[in-house]
C-alpha cells in the first residue's frame, strides 16, 4: 500500500515547495583564449568592450554604416571589443598592447585581471610592444600612481610614435589623455626600461621570432607586430580595424581616429591584401574577442573567418 502512496506524496511535497525564478545575473566570462602558433603560445586577453557611435566615427555616409551593421545583425552604438595579446616564445614573454585600464570607463580595463587568470604574473613579462599610443592600447601599462604594472618589462614602440605624443605641442593640446600617456611612458623611462625603435620596412626584431613592421597612418608611428614560428605566422594589427562589418567589405573606409586618413587607408588595404594572400592569422584589437582569424578575398572586400574554437589539447 505504501509503495503506491509514495509517488503521489512526493509529487505533492514538491508542488508545495515554491522556488522563486532565478534573477538575471548579466555579464560574461571570456577572459582569455589560447592558441598554439608553431612552438609559440598566443594568449588573447579580453580588456572589455566600448560602445562606439560608428555612424559618426566612420568616414562615410551614416546611412551606409547603418545598413552594413544591420546586414550583420548589429546596431548602434556598436559594442566594440578591446583585445590585447601575449606571445610566449618559450624563452620570452611579449605583451602586445595593454588595454585601457581606467582611461575609458568601467566597461574596459579588465586585461590585467584576465592576464592573471590565464596563469601569468606581471613580473614575468619581458617586453611590452605598443601598436600606438591611444589610451586603449597603452593605458594598462602603468598604475594610476605612475608605477609600471609589468616591472621587469621593457616598453617598446616606434620612435615616430613616442616622439609625436611626447612633443611639447601635443602635450599642450592633448589634455589629460596626452598627459596620462606621457606619465605611463615616464614610469618605464625612469626605470631605464623605455626603448623606442627606429621603424624599418624590413622589420625590427623585438625578440627572436617577433618583429615590428611600420603601418603608419592611423597614428604617425602605428606599428604591426609579427610572430613567426615553425612556418606559422600571426600579425597583430592594432587599429587597422574598428568595425569589421563595415571595413572588411570596404577597406577604404577610414575612421575619425585616423590621424592621417590618406595614409591610413592604403596601410589598411595593404595589410588586408597581404593577410588574404598569405592565409596567416591576424589578431585585431577591435574585432569580437578573441579577435583572431583569417581573411579571404570577396569581390572588392574580404570575408573574415574567426579562429575555430579549440580546447588547446
Amino acid at each position: 500500500m505504501l509503495k503506491h502512496l509514495f509517488p503521489a506524496t512526493l509529487a505533492l511535497a514538491c508542488s508545495a515547495t515554491a522556488f522563486a525564478a532565478g534573477p538575471q545575473l548579466k555579464g560574461q566570462a571570456p577572459g582569455w583564449y589560447r592558441l598554439q602558433l608553431g612552438a609559440f603560445e598566443i594568449t588573447a586577453l579580453n580588456d572589455g568592450t566600448l560602445d562606439l557611435p560608428m555612424d559618426k566615427l566612420l568616414q562615410q555616409p551614416a546611412a551606409k554604416t547603418v545598413r552594413a551593421l544591420q546586414h550583420a545583425y548589429l546596431g548602434l552604438p556598436l559594442e566594440t571589443s578591446v583585445n590585447a595579446y601575449l606571445v610566449n616564445t618559450g624563452a620570452k614573454l611579449v605583451l602586445v598592447d595593454t588595454g585601457a585600464a581606467g582611461l575609458f570607463g568601467p566597461t574596459a580595463g579588465r586585461m590585467l585581471a584576465n592576464f592573471k587568470a590565464s596563469g601569468y604574473l606581471p613580473e614575468q613579462v619581458d617586453e611590452i610592444v605598443i601598436t600606438h599610443l591611444h589610451g586603449d592600447h597603452i593605458g594598462g601599462a602603468a598604475t594610476a600612481e605612475g608605477k609600471p604594472v609589468f616591472p621587469n618589462a621593457t616598453l617598446r614602440m616606434d620612435k615616430r610614435e613616442s616622439d609625436h605624443w611626447l612633443s611639447a605641442e601635443q602635450l599642450a593640446k592633448g589634455g589629460d589623455g596626452a598627459k596620462a600617456i606621457a606619465a605611463i611612458i615616464k614610469a618605464y623611462a625612469d626605470a631605464g626600461r623605455f626603448q623606442p625603435f627606429e621603424g624599418s620596412a624590413a622589420g625590427v626584431e623585438i625578440v627572436p621570432g617577433v618583429k615590428a613592421l611600420p603601418s603608419y597612418g592611423h597614428t604617425p608611428g602605428h606599428s604591426n607586430y609579427v610572430a613567426e614560428s615553425q612556418g606559422q605566422k600571426m600579425v597583430f594589427w592594432g587599429d587597422l580595424m574598428h568595425a569589421a562589418a563595415v571595413q572588411f567589405p570596404d577597406p577604404s573606409v577610414t575612421v575619425q581616429f585616423d590621424s592621417d586618413p590618406k595614409a591610413a587607408a592604403p596601410a589598411r588595404k595593404k595589410a588586408y591584401a597581404d593577410a588574404a594572400q598569405g592565409g596567416y592569422y591576424v589578431a585585431v584589437t577591435h574585432v569580437s574577442f578573441p579577435g583572431i582569424g583569417r581573411l579571404r578575398v570577396d569581390g572588392k572586400g574580404y570575408d573574415w573567418f574567426p579562429v575555430n574554437y579549440s580546447m588547446n589539447r
